[in-house]
This record gives C-alpha cells, sequence and structure tokens, in this order.
C-alpha cells in the first residue's frame, strides 16, 4: 500500500514523485524527499533502547541533533537511519 501526503498549496507527494495542480506547467517533480519528523518513542523503537536513553544521547550530543518545534522535540527519519547505518557514531 502507497502512502500518498497531500500539501496545503495543492501538491502531492507519493512513492518518491510529487505533483502540484494549478502550476503554470502542471509538470510533476520526481523524487520529491519529504521529511518525516519522529517523536522519542519512535526513535528509540528504531534504536531499540528506552525514551530516557535517546534523551541522555541526545543530550550527550552523541546522536544526531533534534528539531524543536515549540515545546516538541522531534528527529527527522533520514538523519536517523543515516546514524544508525553509519554505527551510531558519536555526533560531536
Amino acid at each position: 500500500m502507497q502512502q500518498t501526503t497531500s500539501f496545503t498549496n495543492g501538491c502531492t507527494a507519493a512513492g518518491g514523485t510529487s505533483s502540484c495542480e494549478g502550476g503554470a506547467t502542471g509538470s510533476s517533480v520526481p523524487n520529491l524527499v519529504v521529511a518525516v519528523l519522529l517523536d522519542v518513542r519512535a526513535v528509540a523503537a528504531m534504536v531499540g533502547c528506552s525514551s530516557r536513553n535517546i534523551y541522555r544521547l541526545s543530550d550527550g550530543g552523541r546522536m544526531p541533533r533534534p528539531v524543536k518545534i515549540g515545546r516538541l522535540v522531534r528527529w527527522r527519519r533520514t538523519d536517523i537511519e543515516a546514524w544508525i547505518a553509519a554505527g551510531c557514531p558519536s555526533c560531536r
């Protein structure tokens, strides 16, 4: 099952391609990367540890920096996946 993401500007993204309605050409843009933000529970599940340990790693600079949106703390999925693929090196 393919997930489709709709944006407020009339654009949609699905399976690595995107398209926008109402544009001058109406063409589609291939390989649009949609940034997915993960909460601490999702990151902990990916890494295989507790939420508290994720905060410790983050505070100590041993993992990618989170994105802060107001009081929310989130991590980019691509950053976490790259960090895990690299063997979880220290980020300082």
